[in-house]
C-alpha cells in the first residue's frame, strides 16, 4: 500500500487531480484505520494510469467511467469500447474542423492588419462583426 504522494508519482497524476477522481468515485482506494490516510493499492495506481492515458487521449470524463467500467468487465464486447471510442474521434475530427476554420478567419484579420499607428483595425472590426 502507499500514500497519495507515492500514487501521484507512480501515475504521474498530481494528488489533487487523484483527490478528484476519488471524490467523484472514479478510484476508491482504502484508508487507514489509525492514520486517516488513503492506501492506495497496485490496483488503484493502474487505474490512475488507465485514467490518466485515457484523459490525455482527450476522453471526457464520464467517458472514461465508461471505458474504465468496460475495462473492469472481462464479458464486454469489444464493440462497445470501440463505439465510445469512435465517437470521441468524430468529436476530434470536427473539433478540429473548427479549428482550421478558426485558423483561417483569424489569418484572414491579421493579413489584412497594417499593424501601424492608425486606429482602424480589420482584427477589431472583424471581432466586432463588420467586414473587413
Amino acid at each position: 500500500m502507499m500514500i497519495i504522494g507515492e500514487a501521484a508519482k507512480l501515475s504521474g497524476m498530481s494528488a489533487k487531480t487523484i483527490r478528484y477522481y476519488e471524490d467523484i468515485g472514479l478510484v476508491t482506494p482504502t484508508r487507514d484505520p489509525q492514520s486517516g490516510y488513503r492506501d492506495y493499492s497496485e490496483n488503484d495506481v493502474h487505474v490512475l494510469k488507465f485514467l490518466h492515458r485515457a484523459r490525455d487521449l482527450g476522453f471526457s470524463v464520464k467517458q472514461c467511467r465508461e471505458l474504465l467500467s468496460l475495462y473492469e468487465d472481462r464479458d464486454r464486447a469489444s464493440s462497445d469500447v470501440k463505439a465510445i471510442a469512435k465517437s470521441h474521434l468524430e468529436d476530434i475530427r470536427r473539433k478540429i474542423e473548427e479549428l482550421q476554420e478558426m485558423e483561417n478567419t483569424l489569418k484572414h484579420l491579421v493579413s489584412c492588419c497594417h499593424g501601424d499607428d492608425r486606429p482602424d483595425c480589420p482584427i477589431l472590426s472583424g471581432l466586432a462583426g463588420k467586414d473587413s
